[in-house]
């Protein structure tokens, strides 16, 4: 797993200072207790710190004090489950009903993050986190300021790149590296918060300045017991206690729905589709200018008539609609649009990692990967792709095992509509056999009205590039969907080395592309 990020030069605070107003009961003298971090984990436990010990699907982390004090915890704090659990570890223990619910608190008070923080962007939504605060953050670099981004793919400090282990961080990481990025003297942070993050508290204690909503669409019913339950995870991020202003996209449904319900301030957004109408009660209206294989131009026009033009290095509709949104985050968190025009007048400079990525050459197929794994995503990408595609598109995916099933009918359907060639793999199966899945996937395929020229299944993803590639011809285009910036598969548990990207180029080096 990549190594969590913490600051490099903490300051002791004393941990009675830390607890003080929570009302809960000690044992143990904490009174001279000094603590430098926090965390939930004892094998990450650094000296000085406090570890949160929290009841696990199988296990109490409280059983792990003694590990905990051994590689130099100072105290434990704990539900009194885990007090009596971890009563003969040896360290003063702080008792809460409820520890995840003050985690955040907690881990603000330890890593001051709320005394000068940068200004603070986060995004929410089903599809489009990513490839917003990537915008965003490439936005805020042209604007001449030290940046700071925390994705599912990656976190940034300025000019340095860490992989990421969770979309959102749990709250005592996200505050450990908000405070390494101080240290670094980061001025802007671009943060992409899941629904889960929300649910699990994981950005309490963090007051944003501006924070978005993308979109919503049939994803993640295997954590949320309907579209309904879903929705309102996403809702509690127009929060006070989370956030000062947002930004609503009007491109779905629940757009209207989160300005309705919302307990902040906010603006809107709308995209103009090709055949389609704009929300026209936006504040802003985002319109595609200009399409090609490399750009997609757009121009953002505010209801009193000011605007502004730019180009994104990546395909789609949808992408300039991340775009609009990431150029009203900036507009709503005070930057002047004359500047902001002026940064982003030859282009928003931004490299997206898995986001409908090419990683072919001039010559031969345009082979492009994508992190997209629920069926608007790939309703959007495939359009995008067709629209400057001269030959066939060819579509390769596969689906997650343990996750969402109820959503593989839909994606496979939607595969086989916008493609001409179908592939079905696998992706991580995890515990599912494989095989299973893809009968799925085949089931919902065959559910388009439209069919394919030819619908495959080809085990293992290994072999099902090679055989996409194999039967694509200078001027088709391969989208491999699903597997995007990440570099390893995870079956039965364990997570092996493997890059789609990597992948995809030696299927075209072995065909004889360059």
């Amino acid at each position: 797993m990549p190594p969590v990020i913490r600051p490099e030069h903490p300051t002791p605070r004393s941990l009675s200072e830390i607890v003080r107003g929570l009302g809960v009961p000690t044992a143990g003298d904490i009174g001279e207790v000094a603590v430098t971090g926090i965390t939930l984990s004892s094998a990450e436990v650094r000296p000085g710190d406090l570890y949160v010990g929290l009841r696990g699907l199988r296990r109490h982390g409280a059983e792990f004090a003694a590990d905990a004090r051994a590689a130099g915890a100072v105290a434990l704090l704990t539900d009194a489950e885990g007090a009596a659990i971890a009563a003969g570890a040896g360290l003063p223990v702080v008792t809460v009903e409820a520890p995840r619910d003050v985690l955040g608190e907690l881990a603000d008070r330890v890593y001051r993050t709320g005394e000068h923080p940068p200004v603070l962007f986060g995004v929410t939504g089903t599809n489009g986190k990513t490839s917003t605060v990537y915008l965003l953050e490439g936005m805020l670099r042209q604007l001449g300021l030290t940046t700071g981004l925390s994705s599912t793919a990656e976190r940034h400090i300025g000019g340095t790149t860490y992989v990421s282990r969770l979309t959102t961080p749990e709250a005592s990481e996200l505050h450990a590296l908000l405070a390494r990025m101080r240290e670094e003297e980061v001025r802007a942070v671009a943060i992409e918060v899941s629904a889960q993050a929300l649910t699990w508290r994981r950005v309490d204690g963090i007051l944003f300045d501006v924070v978005g909503f993308t979109n919503l669409s049939h994803d993640h019913l295997d954590d949320y017991a309907d579209m309904e339950d879903y929705f309102h995870a996403k809702l509690a991020l127009f929060d006070p206690r989370h956030a000062r202003r947002g930004v609503v996209s009007l491109d779905t449904p629940w757009g209207a729905r989160v300005v309705r319900d919302t307990r902040i301030p906010v603006t809107t957004i709308a995209t103009r589709r090709r055949g389609a109408d704009a929300d026209p009660a936006a504040d802003w209206l985002v319109e595609v200018t200009a399409e090609s294989a490399e750009r997609t131009g757009l121009r953002l026009t505010a209801r009193d008539g000011r605007s502004i033009e730019t180009t994104v290095p990546i395909i789609g509709w949808h992408m300039a609609a991340n775009a609009g949104l990431a150029i009203v985050l900036l507009l709503e968190a005070g930057f002047e649009l004359g500047r902001v025009a002026a940064a982003l007048a030859d282009g928003v400079d931004a490299y997206l990692p898995g986001r409908t990525e090419r990683v072919s050459g001039e010559r031969g197929p345009a082979v492009f990967v994508d992190f997209g794994h629920s069926p608007d995503a790939f309703e959007n990408t495939l359009a995008a792709v067709r629209s400057f595609t001269p030959g066939r598109t060819i579509m390769v995916f596969g689906a997650d095992g343990d996750r969402d099933a109820t959503k593989r009918h839909e994606m496979a359907r939607v595969a086989a509509e916008g493609s001409d060639i179908l592939v079905i793999t696998d992706h991580h199966p995890r515990f599912e056999d494989p095989a299973s899945i893809r009968a799925t996937l085949l089931e919902g395929a065959q559910l388009a009205e439209h069919q394919p020229e030819q619908t495959l299944e080809v085990s293992p993803p290994e072999a099902a590039i090679r055989a996409a590639v194999g039967l694509a011809r200078e001027g088709d285009a391969i989208l491999w969907a699903g597997p995007g910036h990440q570099d390893y598969r995870d079956i039965r548990g364990v997570r092996t080395e493997y890059s789609a990207r990597d992948e995809a180029r030696r299927a075209l080096r072995e065909a004889g592309w360059a």
